[in-house]
């Protein structure tokens, strides 16, 4: 068994779930890969073509079984590699892209991800590439191969986009030869280790190492290997630390319902806790009616979707900056009237800001209370829309001004109503069941906002035909009017309490 960069970063997550991904790829592979996920992958492939554009007319090895012609290609200081592979008889690795360097008289090793440099928005930390750098760099250090520098190259968040792509403004590139030394053997003895545990035929046994990490952690097979955890989990409880979830673990206590009276958590831990034990809702009636009194008619419930382009599509976009293409907005006049329904998806190939900023003015009351669910996000892009159309600035920051936050009640430290079937979460998906049982998103063709970024990018891409095409397009208008209408029924709820 060879240990592939990929199985040893997947062990160093969940060492079992790295073990059924090798011997038993039927259970790791069962589970689907969601459209979010689907559409990272899609998104590395492209920044890995385009970074090519760096150091242009290079050779594809294109079969991961190839080590002859990369080999050949080495001896014959062929100028640039794309995708070379090397393999011990414990290791194999790929490298993005081998450099020749004329003044060393030796290859630079060039690692590609889509990430961006900035932490902030999604972005990662240098430290989280060099265990991937080192692994690379045992292999060769195994096969005696000498390289010079080792180069990190990923998306410049600051970069905006004017015309053309410019590649070396696009990417930012990083010499980490250093940092990354300094880790080698630490990485080989993990290395070592992950190679035998997985070259292992016997599984194994018990629960995997997601058992002491949040629900939101869990790797691809905790549905296999944790298959006796209870329905409502302790793994669940909001924002609960590691330390907590092991001591509960440790005690054998799984379930929420099993969580003894006395054990320290917070006090949004301990009112989910409550809650769920209890079965019974929380209703704090004051804060409720304090908040909804808040809200001015008429009132405008809004809900908008976006596409967080890696490679910026449009000019002013920068690297993963969110492309609004669709909102849905309901809006109630008065307390006697009904809602009204207005909605707007743009599916062209040049840039929505403009038709989608000129449709919002045209359908959004110009006084009254404009409700979203979680605020940030789309004070978020009416502030970004406004940076990017001056035209319509004042009209954003308007918009912005007069935002309600209809999540409050049902989040952190403001939570003013929660419910057993909540499960610690604020997320609509959770609230819009428990409290409008006649709704839900269970039969909707999408049912998520990943699935419906990914749709729209591959509308606009032109991957659909024209029946298909039409068809995805009234998917996204059913699955944003649901969200709308869901905060309307929700706000309903609120004020019946």
């Amino acid at each position: 068994m060879r240990l592939s960069k990929t199985n040893f970063l997947i062990c160093l997550d969940c060492a079992k779930n790295a073990w059924l991904k090798v011997h038993k790829p039927e259970v790791y592979k069962k589970k689907q890969l969601s459209s979010f996920e689907l559409n990272i992958i899609d998104t590395g492939n492209q920044i890995d073509e385009l970074a090519h554009g760096l150091f242009p007319n290079g050779t594809l090895v294109e079969s991961r079984d190839d080590t002859g012609l990369t080999k050949k290609l080495m001896t014959d200081k062929t100028p640039v590699i794309y995708q070379p592979v090397f393999t011990t008889e414990k290791y194999i690795t790929a490298s993005d892209i081998f450099v020749w360097n004329s003044d060393t008289n030796i290859y630079d090793l060039y690692e590609v991800k889509s990430s961006t440099a900035s932490e902030e928005d999604g972005g990662r930390k240098t430290e989280d590439y060099l265990i991937d750098m080192a692994f690379q760099k045992n292999v060769l250090n195994d096969l005696g191969i000498s390289v010079g520098t080792l180069n990190l190259i990923r998306l410049n968040k600051e970069y905006v986009r004017t015309g053309d792509i410019n590649l070396q403004e696009l990417f930012l590139i990083e010499n980490l030869t250093e940092q990354v030394n300094e880790c080698l053997e630490d990485i080989r003895q993990k290395m070592e280790g992950a190679h035998e545990l997985l070259s292992k035929e016997t599984e194994p046994h018990g629960h995997c190492d997601c058992i002491l990490k949040g629900r939101n952690s869990h790797c691809t097979t905790s549905w296999y290997s944790n298959s006796d955890l209870p329905e409502y989990p302790v793994h669940v409880i909001a924002r609960i630390h590691k330390k907590k979830l092991t001591e509960l673990v440790d005690n054998n206590i799984f379930s929420i319902h099993d969580v003894p009276n006395d054990f320290e958590l917070s006090d949004n831990q301990r009112r989910q806790v409550d809650t769920a034990q209890s079965g019974k809702e929380y209703i704090d009636k004051k804060g409720i009616s304090e908040f909804l009194e808040t809200m001015q008619y008429p009132l405008a419930f809004l809900d908008y979707e976006t596409y967080p382009s890696a490679i910026p599509k449009y000019n002013r976009y920068r690297p993963y900056q969110q492309i609004p293409f669709q909102f849905s907005l309901h809006v109630i006049e008065s307390p006697e009237s009904e809602s009204v329904h207005y909605d707007f998806i743009y599916t062209d190939q040049d840039c929505p800001d403009e038709y989608f900023s000129q449709a919002l003015k045209k359908h959004i009351p110009k006084t009254g209370s404009v409700i979203v669910w979680n605020q940030r996000f789309e004070q978020g892009i009416n502030k970004q829309l406004g940076e990017r159309l001056s035209d319509y600035k004042d009209f954003m920051q308007d918009v912005n001004n007069r935002v309600v936050d209809l999540m409050i009640p049902f989040f952190g430290k403001t939570t003013m109503y929660d419910h057993p079937e909540f499960k610690g979460s604020a997320s609509i998906k959770y609230v819009l069941p428990a409290l409008v049982p006649h709704l839900s998103y269970k039969n909707m063709h999408i049912q998520e906002g990943g699935t419906a970024s990914d749709t729209w990018n591959r509308i606009v891409s032109g991957e659909y035909s024209e029946d298909d095409k039409n068809m995805k397009i009234q998917a996204l208008k059913d699955y944003c009017h649901l969200d709308t209408l869901a905060m309307v029924e929700i706000w309903r709820v609120l004020g019946s309490v």
